[in-house]
């Protein structure tokens, strides 16, 4: 993103342009792609039960913030969109915005059990809580994925996923982001691009995350759109960082008509509504089929909408006392925006569907900056990828790479390195008048929504990477 949302792409001075989806036309196998089996002969790429293992922790545990001050910084920002302000290092997370938005793909299972569904309703139902899934990750995620160079690329294979997806960096200014992944065995292609425009109020951050996600299921003939939801992290100044996400977020199967609305809840006073989602699936004739609901950080549950009608009733009955005494005991906290506590888990209604349940998270999270599994390995760079990779993936950036392993006083210096090369790179072009060229996107129109954005030109993994900018 939702591209992710979040507390990202604000905070330094980098470079970008505009942009929204993308739509495929590239050959699925039109590629070299690294796969690790080239590594089996001398054992370089670990191998268990046949799969690829990827790493499960990075190289040293994340730096302290407790000894810096982010106020001096943002006092003179309230309001204001937070656009060009170089934040310090140690706010941020070694990945790439880029690496940031591909933890979509991270249960890209629910993409695959959609395309082997039937029924259109209960397609979209897979649809809606992969749209729910991808913005998990974001749960405790405070720090700051770095502002991608204008130009900058990542690709990423899973076999055992069933996925491939390539991300550039096609604006600076405003920041977007572009992606395209596809189905391994030509079942999906998944795209869009991501603009996050980040407000700082005082205690928070808040980013809204302009763009448009487009999923289409080839076999069926389905495109869904949606956008996600904003995302807000709380306490930037004093207290105990926390995020809530919140916001309504449509899909449409443009094919069929049919809708799934999620409201994505704000905590609210007492914090009864922190993480909830609630939403339901109609067809083109306005009829409800069924009724979303659950925590994003948690699961996403499917039942009837009468049913859910009738436990809700009874629920309200049973909180309004405890309600009015929650009254007595609220006070205003000029300081920090205390976290709400966390309610007990989902309540699940009788009769429900589970569709979604996250997956835990490793034991050594809080100390690698919360990084779920899938996270920990977007940066990995794997025996024998040196040679494939384009110059410009994010695995070769200097700063990510020395925050990776620890050494922050090498990070900042180089994330300072890179962002006046930028800058002197942009007044090159301005000096001669020459305008950025996308190299593997281009910007045309969506054919389901008729918007504008980047779509995929395709050619990527054919590895025809002459005249790439040299970026790092």
């Amino acid at each position: 993103m939702s591209n992710e949302d979040e507390f990202y792409d604000a905070v330094t001075g980098l470079d970008s342009d505009e942009s929204y989806e993308g739509v495929s036309e590239a050959s699925f196998k039109d590629a070299l792609v690294f796969d690790g089996s080239s590594q089996k002969n001398n054992g370089s790429v670990p191998q268990e039960n046949g799969i690829k293992k990827h790493r499960t922790s990075l190289p040293a545990p994340m730096f302290s913030r407790n000894n810096v001050s982010i106020w001096s910084i943002l006092k003179k920002c309230i309001g204001l969109e937070l656009s060009k302000i170089t934040m310090p290092i140690v706010f941020n997370e070694p990945l790439s915005f880029l690496q940031r938005i591909t933890e979509y793909m991270e249960h890209t299972y629910l993409i695959n059990k959609a395309c082997s569904l039937p029924d259109s309703i209960e397609r979209m139902q897979a649809v809606a809580a992969f749209a729910v899934s991808a913005v998990a990750s974001q749960w405790d995620r405070t720090g700051k994925p770095f502002n991608p160079l204008l130009g900058e690329t990542y690709e990423l294979t899973r076999e055992e996923l069933g996925f491939r997806l390539v991300s550039e960096q096609v604006s600076h200014h405003p920041p977007v982001s572009a992606f395209h992944a596809e189905s391994l065995v030509g079942d999906f292609v998944f795209h869009g691009s991501i603009y996050p425009k980040l407000k700082f109020w005082g205690k928070s951050v808040e980013a809204e995350p302009k763009g448009t996600i487009t999923l289409e299921l080839l076999k069926h003939n389905e495109a869904y759109t949606w956008s996600n939801p904003y995302c807000c992290v709380h306490n930037i100044i004093l207290g105990k960082l926390w995020i809530e996400q919140y916001g309504t977020v449509e899909i449409v199967n443009h094919s069929t008509g049919d809708k799934c609305v999620l409201n994505f809840k704000p905590c609210g006073m007492f914090g009864k509504e922190l993480h909830k989602v609630e939403g339901y699936i109609q067809d083109k004739s306005k009829k409800k089929h069924c009724v979303i609901y659950g925590k994003w950080t948690e699961c996403m549950w499917s039942v009837d909408p009468q049913a859910y009608e009738a436990h809700k009733k009874s629920e309200r009955k049973g909180d309004n006392k405890k309600h009015k005494n929650d009254e007595l005991d609220g006070a205003d906290n000029d300081d920090a925006d205390d976290m709400p506590e966390v309610q007990e888990t989902v309540s699940v209604v009788p009769g429900s569907t589970l569709l979604w349940r996250i997956d835990s998270r490793p034991a050594h999270s809080a100390s690698m900056y919360n990084f779920t599994n899938f996270a920990m390995s977007l940066n990995e760079l794997e025996p024998g990828m040196e040679a494939i990779l384009a110059p410009t993936d994010c695995r070769f950036r200097p700063d990510i790479r020395a925050m990776e392993n620890g050494n922050m006083d090498e990070a900042s210096k180089e994330k300072e390195r890179l962002e006046e090369k930028q800058r002197a790179s942009r007044k090159e072009r301005a000096k001669y008048e020459e305008e950025w060229s996308t190299r593997w996107f281009q910007m045309g129109t969506n054919p389901y929504t008729g918007a504008q954005g980047w779509l995929y030109t395709g050619g990527y993994f054919n590895r025809n990477y002459q005249d790439l900018p040299n970026i790092y």
